[in-house]
This record gives structure tokens, C-alpha cells and sequence, in this order.
């Protein structure tokens, strides 16, 4: 490479990084950034939003499973039982087939 190239590379970077500058300071740059970052707001707010939802649903899921623990073994026993009593007493009686000879 001589030298001459390397100073017109080097003057187009330059100038090119000038431009850049001036173009991401401009009115309508600062303006697109505005927009992008209230755009960027408005998804985080929905975010959280959504997180929030989540948090809430698995509070009330922790609870309810907390609640469900914290009963006696007696008291969930004995419910046991009562629903197998009950079932016992609503099926109907075999005829007894001894008693029939």
C-alpha cells in the first residue's frame, strides 16, 4: 500500500465518522431514538405486568397447597373414611344365595 492510498483511506474515514456523528446528532435521529425507547418502555411495562399476573397465580397455588398440608393426617383419615362408609351404604344389598336353596 503507498502512501497516498493510505491517506485518502484514511481522510474517507474521517470524513465518514464526521458524518456519522452529525447524523446521529441530528433532530429526526434524536427523535427515532425517543420513539425507540418509549417503545422499549411500553414492552417492559407489559412485562411486568405479566410477571405480576404470574407471581399472583403462583402465591395463590403455594397457599392453597400450604393450606391443603397444614391439615391434620387424622382429619384427612377420617374424611377418608366417612366417604367409604357412605359409599358402602348406598350400594344395595346382595340377596343371600343360601338362604334361597
Amino acid at each position: 500500500m503507498n502512501m497516498k492510498t493510505g491517506s485518502l483511506l484514511v481522510g474517507a474515514g474521517f470524513l465518514l465518522g464526521t458524518v456519522g456523528v452529525k447524523a446521529l446528532t441530528s433532530q429526526q435521529a434524536k427523535k427515532c431514538y425517543v420513539h425507540g425507547v418509549a417503545g422499549a418502555l411500553r414492552v417492559k411495562q407489559s412485562y411486568e405486568e405479566i410477571v405480576e399476573q404470574a407471581k399472583a397465580e403462583m402465591d395463590d397455588i403455594v397457599a392453597e397447597a400450604t393450606y391443603l398440608n397444614a391439615k391434620p393426617a387424622n382429619q384427612s383419615e377420617e374424611a377418608e373414611m366417612a366417604s367409604d362408609a357412605g359409599a358402602a351404604a348406598d350400594a344395595p344389598e346382595k340377596p343371600n344365595e343360601t338362604a334361597a336353596n
